[in-house]
């Protein structure tokens, strides 16, 4: 944060989203099939306050958040750009093939992310993004996004708003 500004944090109970993923470490090595329970925490800077002595729109900024929580809520999560994954769907079902495995998955409970992995970076990123573009306000400058995978166990991603509109 520059010298003077303000700056509104927004981490609540209901940030959060429980699903299933494993992390890619090269073209023959990831982790087992697992699930994490995250928690996204969020911040948004700016150098003036509007009339009412306000910051952003936090209804609207907490209203998004809970969007995206519930879109990957109990979901299993998959990089559709890793390009060690072969991702195919058959009917109702979704393949999943990495070195020698082989998962299937309801179509319905599969998120495929426009990501090389699921990772607590990516993930921030994503989300960075995702909310970026709902934040249309002048006063904004910056935001940054922080994705926890387990206590103690967190990723940040920030960057200037002006770069995603």
């Amino acid at each position: 944060m520059s010298p003077a500004g303000w700056s509104l944090c927004l981490a609540k109970e209901d940030f959060k989203f429980s699903v299933a993923h494993f992390t890619l470490f090269g073209p023959t090595k990831a982790e087992p099939l697992h699930g994490h329970n995250y928690r996204i925490s969020l911040e948004v800077e700016g150098d003036e306050l509007d009339e009412a002595g306000l910051l952003a729109d936090t209804d609207s900024l907490k209203r998004r958040v809970r969007e995206l929580c519930n879109e990957l809520d109990d979901k299993v999560l998959l990089p559709e750009r890793s390009p060690w994954l072969e991702i195919r769907t058959e009917g109702e079902a979704l393949e999943c093939r990495f070195a020698g495995r082989v998962y299937r998955f309801p179509i319905a409970e599969v998120v495929l992310l426009p990501l090389v992995n699921v990772s607590m970076e990516l993930l921030a990123r994503w989300t960075w993004r995702a909310l970026a573009g709902d934040l249309s306000s002048p006063r904004l400058r910056r935001l940054v996004v922080e994705i926890a995978e387990t206590p103690g166990q967190a990723s940040r991603y920030s960057g200037p708003l002006g770069a995603a509109r």
